[in-house]
């Protein structure tokens, strides 16, 4: 058990992770600043997404959908999908491992 704060976390263009790994899945949390677009990707694993703060625009094959707090939404794995972050936001992700 710990706190976010206790995780060692990492900085990249103003986005900030912080990891909580697992043997079968991580946990991270995830701040966004306003205004970070995240181009069109995939991943190899299932995602889960929960948004705790703020408003994210998600596209994916299947429409866009607008994000707010408490929007849960789950990636299959190789599901191509972007997002354009419109307010500061703070997301928790569930990375399932092969």
């Amino acid at each position: 058990m710990c706190r976010w704060d206790d995780l060692p976390a990492e900085e990249t263009n103003a986005v900030r992770r912080t990891l909580f790994p697992g043997e079968g899945a991580d946990l991270k949390r995830v701040a966004v600043p306003a205004g970070t677009t995240a181009p069109r990707h995939h991943h190899e694993h299932e995602e889960f997404i929960l948004v705790l703060e703020g408003r994210v625009i998600l596209t994916t094959a299947d429409g866009t959908f607008p994000l707010t707090p408490g929007s849960v939404v789950r990636l299959r794995a190789h599901a191509w999908h972007e997002a354009v972050f419109e307010a500061d936001s703070v997301l928790v992700e569930v990375n399932l491992k092969g």
